[in-house]
């Protein structure tokens, strides 16, 4: 789920970027949105876009470091997910392991064992995934519905998140699967 929040955090600004002639204000745009965008947050909220950021009271300086710790505030475009919460998305990739999911702006992994209730076979060659008895199958591209099950956010590095999802519960899978249901 998407959402507008308004935001207060603290950017450094290292010495190099205090020269004369600049106010600290040019510089808090630009070193505000490598801080905070692209990252997911100690709630695991994954913070997309970042924007009126203003200086909230003075900087700090730390002896010895030489930069300015400012606290900012801000509005951020956020990007929310919970357990159990079931999401639209579509096949980005099929693996050995499954299909990963993008979702919103986040991959996620759809394992071959939580795509349907029959064993399913993983053809790389043709980059898809069908199951053995009743051929419902996914390929890059297909539109899916799922639920997340499990997530481990690492905060430091959110490529290697890890996000489960699984369609094998009833009104989830592939939307043509969905629709032959109706």
């Amino acid at each position: 789920m998407y959402s507008l929040v308004t935001r207060d955090d603290t950017i450094r600004i290292p010495a190099e970027y205090i020269r004369q002639g600049r106010k600290l204000e040019d510089h808090i745009d630009e070193l505000a949105l490598d801080a905070f965008e692209g990252r997911f947050d100690e709630n695991e909220d994954y913070t997309l876009l970042t924007f009126d950021h203003e200086a909230v009271g003075r900087g700090k300086i730390i002896h010895g470091d030489g930069a300015i710790y400012q606290n900012v505030r801000f509005k951020a475009l956020i990007f929310t997910m919970e357990n159990n919460e079931v999401v639209d998305g579509a096949v980005s990739e099929i693996s050995e392991y499954g299909a990963f999911v993008r979702i919103g702006p986040v991959e996620a992994l759809l394992h071959k064992s939580q795509i349907l209730d029959e064993p399913v076979q993983v053809n790389l060659g043709i980059r898809r995934i069908e199951g053995s008895k009743s051929g419902k199958h996914l390929e890059e591209g297909t539109p899916v519905r799922s639920r997340i099950v499990s997530k481990s956010i690492n905060q430091n590095d959110p490529r290697s998140s890890k996000i489960g999802l699984n369609c094998k519960m009833d009104g989830l899978g592939a939307f043509d699967w969905l629709e032959e249901a109706d």
